[in-house]
């Protein structure tokens, strides 16, 4: 079972998702949604309705997880899995650090993965923007923490390459293909019926 557009607000209110992971998950998702529309075009064979909801809550249990030291996306698996949503546990439970499983796919579970390394807090950056931000606020000046970082980072150019090796678009566009207003992001829950 795949969570609606619907749902999945009504998940980021139970679970009380700051405004702000709300604005980043809605830009991600803008990015996760061309991506799988471009994909698509190519002949692909994707779930749509499964990179939507993958990028609205791949960060679902962010906000219970910023005061302590729980994996939010371990807990986001968990929230899936509780509600029944096992196609998208996964998405959500490995958004942190890639997993490879056998070859590198241009699937559901890459796009979402992708979108997110693209987006710092509500605005679109590239690769190496966002790279600057993780080690600069997780790094911790801790030097295993940084070679983690680091070697996971190693990924996201692998996926970004699978990616877009069939469209037609570039990754530096990507900014300019969506529209990252904020204001928009407010349309975005009062169309979806949840309150900002």
């Amino acid at each position: 079972m795949i969570p609606s557009v619907a749902q999945c607000f009504r998940l980021m209110d139970e679970y009380r998702m700051l405004d702000n992971i709300r604005d980043h998950s809605i830009i991600v998702t803008r990015i996760a949604n061309l991506l799988a529309e471009e994909l698509l075009q190519t002949g692909r064979s994707l779930s749509l309705p499964l990179v939507v909801a993958g990028a609205l809550l791949h960060d679902i249990g962010k906000t219970a997880c910023l005061d302590c030291e729980r994996d939010h996306a371990a807990y986001g698996r968990e929230i899936c899995l509780r509600h029944g949503f096992t196609e998208l546990a996964p998405i959500v439970g490995d958004h942190v650090r890639y997993r490879e499983s056998g070859g590198l796919d241009a699937g559901e579970y890459e796009i979402v993965f992708y979108a997110d390394k693209r987006v710092t807090h509500d605005q679109v950056v590239s690769l190496d923007e966002r790279r600057a931000y993780i080690l600069d606020r997780y790094g911790r000046n801790d030097p295993l923490r940084i070679a983690a970082i680091r070697a996971n980072c190693l990924s996201w150019e692998r996926v970004e390459a699978a990616l877009f090796e069939p469209l037609s678009i570039f990754p530096a566009e990507l900014a300019h293909l969506i529209d990252p207003d904020p204001a928009t992001c407010e349309q975005s829950r009062a169309k979806s019926g949840t309150s900002p």
